[in-house]
């Protein structure tokens, strides 16, 4: 951010060398006029107001989203607007929260990549990415506290909190607007591992179910198949039959909230352990060990490889995550 201007008084702040601005997070007494550079473009507008708007409460930056307080070259958007270069964003006068004293400890998770541009990391099951939605604090969170000198660090995409696996923070924006272009354009491969129940059939199967994404009257985030809802396409690899469950490989060719979960639910296939979408009834019976199985207690989505290309050396790469332990015993009982 090069190009900042307070709308009222007409003063100019100049940026810090890592493009932050410096005093953008202590001063929202007044409107703000915001130019977005090439190094700020491509990220979601509330993406980008939450970074800036530092010690402003996470619900009050989407409550001024909502009501339209927000503007970009002066028109309405929504919280799922990218922003281009160029664009002039108006931030309204915010309140600044009192100081938070809730401590967010540092955490380290299991590494499966590092360098000066990429932290690629197997985050567990049961673990949110980011704080919100009744969770004080995630893995970003989390890692920036453990990291305390680290200029840049953020979220490349997001994994459920049920979801463990392969999940990717850059630590340079050049490399988070790179990845973002990657995976718009089609270019990342993410596949998961995943337990359904059922007598699945085909070696390899496409499903093709339009996704749209509402929230229920408590607040919580849902998705349902719906005629008129955006095209998603996973393509389902089975590697192991068993008795009354399939272990299956799904391959995202779309990047849709809950794709894989509801695309198999949909499809008279639930996901072991899943409590949004699954069979509550399985679920139940999955938490006590039998004589023929062991016990689970999480939801059995796991996201194992990815490929894509490095945002600075241009070199493909692949990464894996292996099973979790608790995944692979359970797997092994029904063996």
């Amino acid at each position: 951010m090069k190009d900042l201007a307070i709308n009222m008084g007409g003063n100019s702040q100049k940026p810090s060398k890592n493009g932050d601005v410096q005093t953008a997070s202590q001063n929202f007494a007044q409107v703000q006029l915001i130019t977005i550079t090439e190094e700020d473009a491509g990220q979601r507008i509330d993406n980008f107001l939450l970074r800036i708007c530092k010690g402003v409460p996470k619900s009050h930056v989407y409550r001024i989203l909502r009501s339209g307080e927000v503007r970009v070259n002066k028109g309405r958007i929504d919280q799922l607007y990218r922003l281009k270069e160029g664009d002039v964003v108006r931030v309204p006068p915010t309140r600044i929260a009192e100081k938070d004293t809730t401590h967010v400890p540092g955490a380290e998770f299991a590494i499966v990549f590092e360098d000066s541009h990429l932290l690629i990391i197997d985050k567990p099951a049961g673990v949110a990415v980011h704080g919100g939605s009744g969770v004080s604090f995630g893995v970003i969170e989390q890692l920036r506290a453990s990291r305390p000198d680290a200029k840049f660090l953020e979220l490349v995409h997001r994994l459920d909190r049920e979801t463990s696996g392969i999940l990717l923070l850059a630590k340079k924006r050049s490399a988070l607007v790179n990845l973002h272009e990657q995976m718009r354009d089609g270019e990342t491969d993410k596949r998961y591992l995943t337990l359904v129940a059922g007598d699945w059939k085909n070696q390899r199967q496409h499903i093709k179910l339009p996704l749209h994404k509402y929230t229920t009257a408590d607040g919580e985030r849902r998705v349902r198949v719906q005629a008129d809802g955006m095209e998603s396409h996973t393509v389902f690899t089975l590697k192991k039959k068993y008795t009354d469950f399939a272990l299956l490989e799904a391959e995202l060719k779309t990047g849709r909230t809950h794709q894989i979960r509801v695309h198999l639910s949909s499809s008279g296939f639930a996901i072991a352990g899943d409590d949004k979408y699954g069979d509550f009834a399985l679920n139940r019976a999955l938490l006590k060990a039998t004589d023929s199985r062991g016990a689970l207690k999480r939801m059995f989505l796991h996201a194992h490889q990815i490929t894509f290309t490095h945002p600075e050396s241009g070199k493909q790469m692949t990464l894996n995550a292996p099973l979790p332990k608790e995944c692979e015993k359970f797997l092994q009982s029904l063996s």
